[in-house]
């Protein structure tokens, strides 16, 4: 794909997201998503291979579908109240329909299907402007909508997305499937506390934005494509792996990285609105998906492959997204003595 080529779908891109998160009227705010949509299609299907193909009509039909519903619901809200407003959706069909739409634009379970089967089929820069910059139009039309919502549908569709995203990531081998799954985990977290506290839902998608991106363009400068050939970046790029490794435990969560901060807050939020139940769930759950990043972070830095070779350590990748890796992953490792900050901020 030429350069010029990939300025227009980066323009497209930008301005998509840019009239969806600044609209107030739903058309506007379905126009926007739609160039979205229309601007990424060429963007997956430019390897010409068969399987970027499926995944690119893959993700057309779903999100085809998604701005329908989307654009249904409200109509179906204007017919009732005569408001196009995004954030007067106050008809409980409506609100219902929007739910549905919304979860199957980021791929929250149950309509979580299309995601892994159209990540594999794209390159790794691709599946990650799918796994965050795609998202983050219609998590703000969540935020906007935030106060008419159905809190146990949420909740339902939450622990379902935790749990799924959780077991069916298990045994996965191929890195971006596994970053997939990983995603729908995280999209989990952000449902359930979108309706108690949606600014800390948001702070939760930047965090897992950034945590993500660094994972991502790890990957893609060290051209790791599944676990077998991570096992052997070791030998190659030792303080990338190993920086790698804290990337993945900071997206599982532990405690001493940044990932721990959105799901501490999320869980004390959670328990302040009476609903401890549905946090303890939320918090086991995650300990599926805790036990492929540490099957990951183990591939990266404690695996060697059978015959190491003698050749010199590369501590300097040619790619220039270097310098980014390096303040993505510095960020993504070591934000947490920084909350009270981010939360005065938020």
């Amino acid at each position: 794909m030429n350069p010029q080529a990939k300025l227009v779908f980066a323009i497209s891109l930008l301005s998509g997201t840019t009239i969806t998160i600044s609209s107030n009227h739903w058309i506007v705010a379905w126009t926007g998503l739609e160039i979205n949509t229309l601007a990424i299609l060429p963007l997956i299907s430019k390897t010409h291979h068969p399987r970027a193909i499926e995944a690119a009509t893959k993700y057309f039909l779903v999100q085809a579908a998604a701005s329908t519903l989307i654009l249904f619901s409200s109509m179906t809200n204007a017919w009732q109240t005569g408001q196009w407003d995004i954030t007067q959706l106050t008809y409980p069909t409506s609100c219902l329909i929007l739910t549905a739409a919304i979860a199957m634009k980021l791929g929250l379970a149950p309509f979580h299907f299309w995601f892994p089967e159209v990540l594999q089929g794209t390159s790794l820069i691709t599946g990650l402007l799918l796994s965050t910059a795609m998202k983050f139009p219609p998590m703000t039309l969540f935020f906007m909508t935030s106060q008419s919502l159905n809190p146990t549908l949420l909740t339902i569709m939450a622990l379902l997305s935790a749990a799924l995203g959780g077991w069916m990531g298990l045994n996965q081998t191929q890195t971006r499937k596994i970053l997939a799954f990983s995603s729908i985990s995280h999209l989990g977290w952000m449902a359930i506390v979108i309706v108690y506290c949606p600014k800390l839902a948001l702070l939760n998608f930047y965090l897992y934005a950034l945590m993500t991106t660094a994972v991502f363009l790890t990957l893609n400068s060290i051209n790791t494509l599944n676990l077998s050939t991570l096992m052997t970046t070791w030998t190659k790029t030792p303080a990338l792996s190993a920086t790698l490794m804290l990337t993945l435990l900071s997206l599982a969560g532990l405690p001493p990285l940044t990932g721990f901060l959105p799901k501490w807050l999320i869980i004390e939020e959670l328990t302040k609105q009476g609903v401890a139940p549905a946090a303890t769930i939320i918090a086991l759950l995650s300990l599926l998906s805790l036990f492929f990043y540490l099957r990951l972070a183990y591939c990266a830095t404690i695996t060697l492959p059978p015959h190491t070779t003698n050749h010199m350590k590369q501590w300097h990748t040619n790619k220039p997204t270097s310098i980014l890796v390096a303040v993505l992953a510095a960020a993504s490792i070591t934000l947490l003595p920084v909350s009270p900050t981010i939360l005065t901020v938020v």
